[in-house]
């Protein structure tokens, strides 16, 4: 790392340990090095109130251990008992969620459980496992309530294992390409901005000059979460002011996913987050349209991010990531769902002529992504009865309204497409088009990479490549505007659609770190059929969060080809789907609103399920006036149209800079060396713990296992050979027999595209191997015994699953001619060494001609390799380490004693 760059600051308390007295609970915190720790106090006496004190000292282990010994000498019932520990550990725990309070005192939510889901540059993203809550007041002190114990039922409804992730380094709540650029921030701004928060100590080192040989001068940055993506923002909120922010864990909601994609052995990471807004949250059919203050119902921001797996290194690494968003139509609009239909009517509950709610979501989307917004309206344009049209025709207005104001290189690029109408046709191909889109959505946003184009491109010039829009900067390229998708939903179809344009940004990237030689990316190929069954995981899992099933339409139903058993699950999902919203989403949504503090319960309030709507907790303009007024022609935030096409939350202004802490560390410090965080170098690691993430393989899970194909995951493949497929079935050896012979006499299979417009049904049942299926070899032996025909499969490989050509028995004439031309002109111009041919006629190999080379070659060929050159300085440490196994020890010169030195000052002082 060089003496003057950035890193991100890594939380010193990473576990975390409660000790309970009868009077207070301490809560030791500590990294992952066991070097740091650091100390809550929390007051257990105060039957209603929050009391934490942090004293904000970090301790070394032994001061830890000397403090917990005191404090249980200290509260022992009596001096020198040894009998009872007055001091009793409660709990270990990976992180603190929160605290809350409803009735009675308050809680204090740890997570318990943990589990590796991706790793993105060495920064480990967690997955909740497991959580526990526990009451802090003491029992003597507790003021009971009746309805106390149903507020914590409906908390804990909200299932905290289910799909919640954090960092302890990587910040989840903005996307790759903002946590890379304010890394990247000149050097003067962060030395205005480093604040010195260190604890000043005695170093015993400080008269070594060990500061004068470069120790010191890495920034370390920490940037504040992007509120709308937290969901236990409002559970931290009464401690945010009093403690460390080491103890602040902010936690998202959503999808997070990752797979390993081997391109000849090169491993990339393709890594898939999804980030659930907090604002507006709900389930189906209660949270639609949009709220006063512009937070649409269903806001998901997916991010797939691209990187190379061999560098581990946000400075040295290549990484790549494309960011898309979905969203419900933001309009004033909702369903009623009390007439129990499958599809309740569309109402418009506000006219809002000047589309203001309109006009504060893309405000706040100009200001997170810059410009163009392209909004891909996916609901239906041509109905009988007038139904979703109705979405359609509202937000045409007011995206024409809001064009009229902005500049016509920044105006919202508005694309409707009935895709259902699309799906129906049987003339067009619904991928097809959507590709057709994607291609021009990317082309306009461009995506993020953090390396110049490659040189390759400079030379080979991709016509694709060269009309890519975005923002070009020195060290790479920057994604400016989003493309925002919507349905009715936004589930079945917004995932075909995001997927669709995912796999074409999916080929840029790729191209862009020198993976591939062309933009483009096929069906069938291990690349796309991991990615989307990544993108399926990841359209299942938010489906679940707001419908309450899992997708009904898939990739394979709009490319034609899913199985028939398809079709009854797609009718298992629909019904498991109207279930969840007529019976259980009006619990679900209780749950979520008390979560994320939108109700919060008080004395001399109605509770929460006495309620008979959520409407006034959502909408805050009526519960009060707003006093200030928003134009309705500059409906922007000043200052964002200076900047744009740029996001103006990446700008380098004076606003976004109050959002950062800055910090100066020496470089070897924990808080900033990810890689002494992720390999531990200096302790007994296990290979369990140190590669505990499992993850898709695209060679294990998706290549064909036959000898001989090619290994190179963006070859095209049939759609029955995948790795998953190729396994076959063991029990259906008999059918298989009788279809290969029936496949002898079988015309040609269907070319590509013939096969990725039909339905799978039509294309077999599972094969045994790929050779046994080929079409080339003889896969069926008729041997006629008399009266009897006998049926025996052939099981061994044909030459061409085994090395990959066709071998005939006997070469034709004239191979056989240029082969003897061949060996004559060996005979004719080598000579033969006499003595090996005496050898060879005692062991009877006269026919082997030992060939000596002529040629004046230098000594580096195919006969012999001249002895590598070795530097004297690496002479000298082989020399040195010889010594070292007879003993000898060579004397440390300065550079080992001051790392030495520094060693132990960071272990163990």
């Amino acid at each position: 790392m060089p003496a003057a760059a950035a890193a991100p600051i890594i939380r010193c308390v990473q576990k975390l340990v409660l000790y309970e007295t009868r009077a207070r609970f301490f809560v030791v915190g500590r990294n992952h090095a066991e070097t740091k720790y650091r100390v809550l106090k929390i007051d257990r006496t105060e039957p209603t109130d929050l009391v934490i004190i942090d004293d904000k000292h970090v301790y070394t282990q032994q001061e830890v251990r000397e403090l917990l010994g005191r404090l249980d000498l200290g509260n022992r019932t009596k001096v020198g008992q040894k009998g009872s520990s007055g001091l009793s550990r409660a709990v270990s725990a990976f992180g603190v969620v929160g605290f809350v309070r409803f009735l009675e005192g308050y809680y204090i939510v740890l997570i318990t459980k943990r589990r590796k889901m991706a790793d993105i540059g060495g920064h480990a993203i967690y997955k909740i496992e497991d959580t526990n809550m526990i009451y802090i007041p003491n029992d003597t002190v507790r003021i009971t309530h009746p309805d106390e114990a149903r507020y914590l039922r409906i908390f804990q409804n909200v299932d905290l294992s289910s799909n919640f992730y954090f960092s302890y380094s990587y910040d989840l709540s903005h996307s790759l390409q903002y946590n890379l650029t304010i890394l990247r921030m000149p050097l003067e701004i962060l030395k205005t901005e480093t604040t010195q928060t260190r604890q000043e100590s005695f170093d015993i080192f400080e008269d070594e000059g060990l500061t004068a040989q470069g120790g010191s001068g890495v920034f370390g940055i920490c940037s504040e979460p992007y509120k709308k993506y937290v969901w236990n923002g409002q559970l931290l909120d009464i401690v945010k002011n009093t403690v460390h922010h080491d103890w602040l864990l902010y936690v998202i909601h959503g999808f997070c996913g990752q797979s390993k994609l081997l391109i000849y052995g090169r491993p990339v990471h393709v890594t898939l987050i999804a980030r659930r807004s907090s604002k507006f949250a709900g389930t189906r059919f209660l949270k639609r349209g949009a709220n006063s203050e512009g937070d649409v119902a269903n806001e998901v921001e997916t991010e797939q991010i691209l990187c190379d797996a061999s560098v581990m290194s946000f400075s040295a690494g290549s990484y790549s990531s494309y960011v898309q968003v979905r969203g419900s139509v933001p309009l004033y609009w909702s369903q009623d769902i009390s007439t129990m239909m499958p599809k309740p009517p569309i109402t418009l509950d506000q006219a809002d002529p000047f589309a203001h709610i309109a006009a504060l979501h893309f405000d706040q989307m100009l200001q997170r992504f810059g410009s163009p917004i392209i909004i891909l309206n996916l609901v239906k344009e041509r109905e009988k009865r007038k139904h979703e049209r109705i979405l359609s025709e509202e937000l045409v207005g007011a995206v024409t309204y809001l064009n009229q104001f902005l500049p016509p290189e920044h105006a919202i690029v508005y694309i409707p497409w009935d895709m259902a109408k699309y799906t129906k046709s049987k003339l067009c191909n619904v991928l097809d088009r959507l590709n057709v889109i994607a291609e021009s959505v990317v082309k306009k946003t461009g995506f993020f990479v953090n390396r110049p184009d490659s040189y390759c491109s400079i030379l080979r010039p991709d016509e694709k490549w060269n009309e890519l829009g975005g923002f070009v900067v020195p060290t790479g390229r920057l994604q400016t505007g989003v493309l925002r998708t919507n349905c009715v939903d936004c589930l079945d179809r917004t995932n075909t659609a995001q997927f669709m344009v995912g796999k074409c940004a999916l080929a840029y990237q790729l191209y862009s770190l020198g993976l591939i030689d062309k933009p483009n990316l096929q069906f069938d190929t291990d690349a796309v059929r991991l990615f989307e069954e990544l993108y399926e995981d990841h359209g299942d899992t938010l489906s679940l969060q707001y419908g309450g099933s899992q997708l009904v339409h898939r990739v394979k139903t709009y490319r034609k080809i899913a199985p028939w058993t398809q079709h009854s699950k797609d009718i298992m999902q629909t019904l498991s789907r109207y279930y969840s919203n007529a019976f259980s989403d009006a619990d679900r949504q209780d749950s979520i609103n008390l979560f994320l503090g939108v109700f919060q319960p008080a004395e001399g309030k109605p509770h929460l399920w006495e309620l008979p709507t959520d409407f006034y907790l959502h909408h805050k303009n009526t519960m009060s006036l707003s006093q200030t007024r928003r134009s309705y022609t500059y409906w922007w935030t000043r200052g964002v149209l200076n900047h744009l096409p740029l996001p103006y939350d990446e700008v380098t202004c004076t606003e976004n800079r109050r959002k950062l802490i800055v910090k100066k560390f020496h470089k070897y410090e924990e808080e900033i060396d990810i890689h002494n965080e992720f390999f531990r170098p200096y302790e007994l690691s296990s290979f369990d713990d140190t590669f505990c993430l499992a993850m898709t393989n695209s060679i294990r899970d998706f290549m064909p296992k036959n000898v001989g194909i090619d290994p190179s995951p963006f070859t095209v493949r049939k759609p029955d050979e995948t790795g998953k497929s190729v396994v076959g079935n063991k029990s259906n050896r008999e059918e298989t027999v009788l279809q290969r012979k029936t496949a002898a006499s079988a015309p040609p299979p269907p070319s590509e595209e013939a096969v990725s417009s039909s339905s799978e049904d039509d294309s077999g049942t599972d094969k045994e191997d790929e050779g046994a299926v080929s079409q080339r070899s003889t896969p069926v032996k008729m041997t006629d015994t008399g009266d009897n025909i006998k049926i025996t499969e052939n099981i061994v490989q044909s030459m061409k699953d085994i090395y990959g050509i066709n071998l005939s028995d006997v070469p034709s004439e004239d191979d056989f001619t240029i082969y003897t031309r061949f060996v004559q002109l060996g005979q004719n111009q080598h000579k033969q060494d006499k003595s090996s041919q005496q050898l060879c006629s005692k062991h009877h190999l006269d026919g082997v001609i030992n060939i000596i080379h002529i040629s004046s070659f230098s000594q580096d060929n195919i006969y012999e390799v001249q002895p590598p050159k070795v530097d004297k300085k690496s002479i000298d440490i082989f020399h040195a380490h010889i010594q070292a196994g007879r003993g000898t020890m060579q004397p440390l010169v300065k550079e080992d004693i001051l790392m030495y030195r520094e060693y132990i000052r960071n272990r163990y002082m």
